[in-house]
């Protein structure tokens, strides 16, 4: 099914298993679009990265996917999305997509007007968030930003798919502590590609809330596409806290078989 031959394939990537969502939803609306997913195990996470750094991580790893010679690229994560990607977008030719919260469909679903935007810590204390939500009418709403970086934790270990019980105890103290401060959000965005696979969990912590994925959105953003064979190409690399034998167990139990190319991190 996968061959190292693309046709102007789409490049998705992430510090980890996040972007796989996107990737899924590629293959879903757009079957016949090939696809290089990156997954940059050895530069999770994000979150923690300060925005002079993460501009670097992604500098890098752009010049690295253009020698796929790809269409379009992803930046199928939050952070950067929200905090370097116009100051990196010069720094290429191709098309350059981000993921954002889906703001305006929580400010619009929302009954109580009261949100949260969940994200990891890099994203939640930025500026760059803080304008985003501004540029938005309000219209008297309240938006929480809140600081998940422990739940995006429990994705990139694995310890969604191998423990659940533990991560729904988890899931669990997390949303108490934030309800017990906030209790009139009904309204929550997944504003880190990692929390999605979470989704679940949460929607058993907290059953009268509701939980938006932006997946959706990010790839109805690609348009058409470019036609090919539906191909993905998988690279991904490891270091000494996320090895490449746990990344294939990851999707061995989610049932997604990908051959698993590794690669030096971008330098």
């Amino acid at each position: 099914m996968e061959s190292t031959a693309l046709h102007r394939p789409i490049a998705v990537f992430d510090a980890g298993i996040g972007s796989y969502a996107i990737v899924a939803e590629i293959q879903r609306r757009l079957p016949g679009q090939d696809v290089i997913y990156f997954a940059d195990r050895a530069s999770f996470p994000y979150g923690s990265k300060a925005p002079d750094e993460l501009a670097r991580v992604m500098e890098r790893t752009l010049r690295f996917l253009e020698s796929f010679a790809p269409s379009a690229i992803v930046i199928a994560s939050n952070a950067p999305s929200i905090t370097v990607l116009e100051s990196v977008r010069p720094l290429t030719r191709l098309p350059v997509f981000g993921v954002f919260p889906p703001l305006e469909a929580a400010l619009a679903s929302s009954a109580n007007h009261a949100v949260g935007i969940m994200g990891v810590e890099s994203l939640v204390e930025s500026e760059m968030l803080e304008s985003f939500v501004a540029s938005h009418d309000l219209a008297g709403a309240s938006v929480e930003l809140i600081n998940a970086s422990s739940m995006v934790e429990l994705v990139e270990s694995g310890a969604f798919l191998f423990d659940p019980q533990g991560t729904q105890a988890s899931v669990d103290d997390f949303v108490e502590t934030l309800f017990r401060r906030k209790p009139d959000i009904d309204v929550l965005t997944l504003s880190s590609t990692h929390l999605p696979w979470l989704k679940a969990f949460f929607e058993r912590a907290r059953a009268q809330c509701r939980f938006l994925d932006p997946a959706e959105s990010v790839v109805a953003n690609l348009g058409s596409g470019t036609v090919g064979t539906g191909r993905i190409r998988t690279l991904v690399t490891e270091d000494a806290r996320y090895s490449v034998s746990d990344f294939r167990r990851m999707l061995d139990r989610l049932g997604v078989d990908l051959v698993l190319e590794v690669v030096e991190a971008p330098r």
